[in-house]
């Protein structure tokens, strides 16, 4: 029973709660890129790019073709040939993923400041309406007391200081 409730402490923690709704928003954000990408950039891409960048690969050598070319066995490639075993290099996948990448961190980018200039302008809201806040100077510190001994050597020189005969 102390597991449960260590593990139910741990869960009830805010900070927790809120880093779970961060990724689940987070999720779902992406899931939105990625159509915004998958369904409008990638088709205006393909105007540019002959195929999209799906097509966009590099075959290494060590694929090997099939034998028989009349597509019933095999992966067809770029090239017009079928390969049993084709390795590849997806330049076009690597390409979309950073496509994906700058899209999700220039618009984080314009949340965060959209919502501090937001915070910005509430800020500025309360500090109208509060009015001129004035400033309270500190309290000096009090000096500290004296090492004892010190008072009195200085109570000790003073008196004899003072009776001492003044030459001139």
């Amino acid at each position: 029973m102390k597991l449960f409730k260590e593990f139910k402490d741990f869960i009830s923690r805010g900070s927790v709660i809120d880093l779970a709704v961060g990724v689940i928003i987070g999720g779902a954000f992406s899931a939105i890129v990625t159509a915004l990408v998958g369904n409008i950039f990638m088709p205006v891409i393909s105007l540019f790019v002959s195929g999209g960048l799906d097509n966009f690969y590099t075959i290494l050598p060590n694929s090997i073709l099939a034998e028989i070319q009349d597509g019933t066995v095999g992966v067809l490639a770029k090239d017009g040939q079928y390969y049993d075993a084709l390795s590849k290099i997806d330049w076009g996948l690597l390409i979309n993923a950073i496509i994906n990448f700058l899209l999700i961190a220039l618009i984080l980018f314009g949340l965060i400041k959209l919502f501090a200039s937001i915070k910005k302008a509430k800020d500025l809201a309360v500090k109208k309406i509060q009015g001129p806040v004035e400033e309270v100077e500190p309290e000096p510190e009090p000096e500290p007391e004296p090492d004892p001994q010190l008072v009195l050597l200085t109570e000790i020189r003073d008196l004899l200081s003072k009776d001492k005969p003044k030459t001139k």
